[in-house]
């Protein structure tokens, strides 16, 4: 199939939109328009993650940390970025990376944790604001709901667990066309009255385009009146790390035993316990430091994530345990995440998990 189908499901799922703003997502290396056969899904896109792509006739590699974060001046092979671009170009390899767009989804990598780690009752732990949008339309009467449904299809109208969500209130509109008009209803040159209905609906911001392309092909009038609100409501599907509970408390140190099994961690560094048993659970995949406050606010008993510095198990002040599991222990399951989320959409494309362990950090026990 094309590359673009496949990029384009993943991006509906995890759109760039929500990638921060540091990060580097999507197509790295490629064409949306060549034929992929196969697909290599990796953690890391590594120079032996290439080379078992080749060997194994895999035309892209998905990773979900990007090869390229910052921009590249020369290829003469003298770093693992360069050597790695280079041998994916020679061996028409498409790279693409899904990210903190990833991240970032209350179906992704933090849920992926929460389900391994058995928590339930989870929420996004910091939410996004600014990513919602609310549309204000005025429609006849008679046109109204094809104009809802074509909204609803392009993706307005969700809210939480609810679809097509809108708000009708019928009324009367005015207006009167010109001499180079063409109304579709009422005389030039005469004030018309129509009985019309104003339509509300709210839709992610990164779906704006194709929301007002879908009303405007929609809406019978030849002009379309329409008015575009920015809410600063918090989304409660997008945001960073996400906290849950376990089914009943357990003590501080039993669970950490829990956690070094079920994520498959080599060691945790962590705060000093604080005597409490664990029953909320905040966590964050990879570098989750800037999330402490939430964690703290939130009620956790516990915040799991990694690359803490030595300083910042300060930060934890005997009101919360700290528990640092390592970036790629925290984050290894999402190659699992990503292999299921293609194998149940694309049943007849074949996927494979890499072999390679890309983890850089070795461990001397």
């Amino acid at each position: 199939m094309k590359l673009s189908l496949l990029t384009d499901y993943l991006e509906s799922l995890a759109p760039l939109a929500y990638q921060e703003d540091y990060d580097n997502c999507g197509l790295i290396v490629g064409r949306l328009d060549q034929e992929v056969f196969q697909a290599l899904v990796s953690l890391d896109c590594t120079e032996a993650v290439v080379d078992e792509a080749i060997a194994t006739n895999c035309q892209v590699i998905i990773s979900h940390h990007p090869i390229v974060f910052k921009g590249l001046k020369k290829f003469n092979s003298k770093t693992y970025v360069e050597r790695v671009v280079e041998k994916a170009i020679r061996n028409n390899i498409a790279l693409y990376a899904i990210h903190t767009n990833l991240d970032n989804m209350h179906t992704g990598v933090n849920a992926r944790i929460c389900e391994t780690l058995g928590l339930t009752n989870t929420r996004i732990l910091a939410p996004k604001h600014n990513t919602i949008k609310k549309l204000v339309t005025y429609v006849p009467l008679a046109q109204a709901e094809q104009v809802r449904n074509a909204l609803f299809h392009a993706g307005a109208g969700n809210i939480g667990n609810y679809s097509e969500a809108s708000f009708n209130a019928e009324g009367k509109g005015t207006f009167k066309a010109n001499e180079n008009a063409d109304p579709y209803v009422g005389e030039i040159g005469v004030r018309h009255t129509e009985d019309e209905v104003r339509v509300e609906v709210v839709y992610p911001a990164n779906l704006e385009s194709k929301i007002l392309m879908a009303l405007i092909l929609a809406h019978p009038y030849e002009e379309v009146a329409y008015d575009l609100f920015n809410l600063t409501n918090q989304n409660q599907q997008i945001g960073a790390g996400m906290i849950g509970e376990l089914e009943y408390p357990i003590p501080e140190e039993a669970f950490l035993f829990e956690v070094k099994e079920k994520m498959k961690a080599h060691v945790i560094r962590h705060t000093a316990f604080t005597g409490k048993h664990i029953r909320k659970v905040a966590v964050c995949g990879g570098a989750g430091g800037f999330l402490l406050k939430q964690a703290i606010a939130a009620g956790a008993d516990i915040f799991i994530t990694a690359d803490y510095k030595y300083h910042e198990f300060f930060d934890a002040e005997g009101k919360i345990l700290i528990a640092d599991i390592g970036h790629f222990e925290s984050e290894q399951f999402t190659q699992q995440l990503l292999y299921e989320i293609i194998r149940k959409k694309f049943t007849t494309f074949a996927v494979r998990l890499t072999e390679i362990n890309t983890n850089p950090v070795k461990y001397f026990i």
